[in-house]
């Protein structure tokens, strides 16, 4: 019998507002989507702009420690694309966390993906 360890939702989103470029906004985002899901952040969020060598590389990166895994994303300013991941070891509503994130940034989502993490 398999047993799930966790569920770990991937998400892009395109067509992106102007909230992907800012830190503040970046911030609001990881609190109200811990709140949303019912999550507990562990620490503060790392919130970093990078990849300047390249438009293509360049944005934001976000990762949020949770008390049951992780919510980490990537921004690009480029594309006007998100790109999220939220893996918790407790379950989510995975469609209220879908519907959260593209209504945030104002985008559609292009790729959905829901993993099962299992144990051996």
């Amino acid at each position: 019998m398999k047993k799930v360890f966790g569920w770990e939702l991937v998400l892009d989103i395109k067509n992106c507002n102007e909230r992907i470029k800012d830190k503040k906004s970046l911030r609001s985002f990881i609190t109200k989507l811990c709140k949303n899901i019912n999550m507990i952040a562990y620490g503060k969020p790392l919130i970093e702009h990078f990849g300047h060598k390249s438009d293509i590389t360049s944005g934001y990166s976000i990762a949020q420690l949770i008390e049951t895994s992780l919510i980490s994303g990537h921004f690009s300013e480029k594309y006007k694309t998100a790109h999220i991941n939220i893996f918790s070891c407790k379950p989510f509503n995975i469609k209220k966390a879908s519907r959260f994130c593209s209504n945030f940034f104002g985008g559609e989502i292009i790729s959905k993906e829901i993993i099962e993490r299992r144990l051996v």
